[in-house]
């Protein structure tokens, strides 16, 4: 297992300002902390330490946003598709550097906000809706196996239902939740995960709580338009950082 010397006045800040940004946007916290974490410590060890405030950030959300049963429903095949392929990704996971792998999402994740932001009107018809979903949530679950970050492609592709803000934030935040959980026990078998680790992932929950109820007091204020502008404008920052963590590898 890894050596714990860790720069928690650097991690703590980090984990604060990511939940407050999870909860203006949706956004999966995991992306937006492993972003944030990547040029300060390793990122094995990141995906560690922020898993325990990724569940819990995602439960805290999934409780503001509403309508969960109906999500759950509409997207199963969304959720259902991205289990093996989160088994896939653990996989790739175990047998390569992430720091590499982190930098490939950083640079898909620029792309498609800086197309989405070109082309704000581009929606997917109901047909297509409906044969993409079980090839998104797939792709989503080996990019979130080996990456830990939660938002792509499942994100573009709910981005592009044009559903209302809550149902985005909803369906976005119920995939993190299941990669989470299985990302909980494919890290451990991994032996990323210990009892040191879970204590200090643990101290992250009280900084996610705070982050996130004042992220969403701002988000259900702002208007529609700037909360997609937002949402798009994060991405490219995210994976700014990602790719420039290659460099720091």
């Amino acid at each position: 297992m890894f050596e714990f010397d860790l720069p928690l006045h650097l991690i703590l800040p980090a984990v604060l300002l990511a939940a407050f940004l999870k909860g203006i946007t949706g956004l999966g916290f995991s992306t937006i902390c492993l972003a944030l974490l990547a040029n300060v410590i390793d990122l094995r060890i990141a995906l560690a330490l922020i898993l325990i405030p990724s569940l819990s950030s995602n439960m805290i959300v999934m409780v503001q946003a509403g309508h969960f049963i109906a999500t759950v429903k509409r997207f199963r095949w969304l959720y259902i598709a991205a289990i093996p392929g989160l088994i896939i990704g653990l996989g790739i996971l175990g047998q390569s550097t992430p720091a590499a792998l982190a930098a490939f999402l950083g640079i898909v994740l620029i792309l498609y906000a800086l197309f989405a932001l070109a082309h704000p009107s581009f929606m997917l018809n109901t047909r297509a809706a409906t044969r993409l979903a079980a090839p998104a949530g797939f792709i989503t679950g080996i990019i979130n196996g080996a990456t830990d970050s939660q938002v792509m492609p499942a994100l573009p592709y709910l981005m592009s239902l044009n559903l209302h803000r809550e149902v985005l934030v909803q369906a976005s935040n119920i995939s993190f939740t299941l990669g989470s959980i299985i990302m909980f026990a494919g890290l451990t078998r991994l032996g990323f995960l210990d009892l040191t680790t879970l204590a200090l992932s643990a101290l992250g929950v009280i900084p996610v709580w705070i982050g996130i109820m004042v992220g969403g007091w701002v988000r259900i204020r702002l208007p529609e338009k700037w909360f997609r502008t937002g949402v798009l404008v994060m991405l490219i920052i995210l994976g700014g950082n990602l790719v420039s963590a290659l460099n720091t590898a």
